[in-house]
């Protein structure tokens, strides 16, 4: 028989994660570049970054499908809580990375309509 956790242990993963998450977001007014603002501080690139970061949204939605097919064909190693965490992973790094697109999309509109 398999033990299953119980809803406080549940919320209590939950609340970790938000709070993990948020504080892992970067604030503007606190600048995540040194020196060369086009240049990471380790090297990278901004497209490099930004593939990194579409990169692991992609793992973590086939993660969390790959765990869902699982726990749907009845593999006693997966549980749902499980399941329904990195599902809930998926869809916050999904969120997240749209709302970047969005704010991309914005400051490139900004720079279109400044006078040369």
């Amino acid at each position: 028989m398999i033990e299953r956790a119980d809803i406080n242990n549940v919320l209590m993963q939950m609340r970790s994660l938000k709070a993990e998450a948020q504080q892992g977001v970067i604030h503007v007014d606190k600048p995540a570049f040194k020196a060369d603002p086009v240049r990471a501080v380790d090297g990278e690139g901004f497209g490099d970054l930004l593939k990194n970061a579409i990169d692991k949204v992609n793992d973590t939605q086939m993660e969390a499908s790959r765990m869902a097919t699982a726990f749907e064909q009845g593999d006693p190693r997966v549980e749902l809580t499980q399941v329904m965490i990195q599902m809930q992973k998926a869809s916050v790094s999904f969120e997240a990375m749209t709302q970047v697109r969005n704010k991309l999309v914005t400051a490139y509109e900004d720079v279109m309509k400044m006078p040369m």
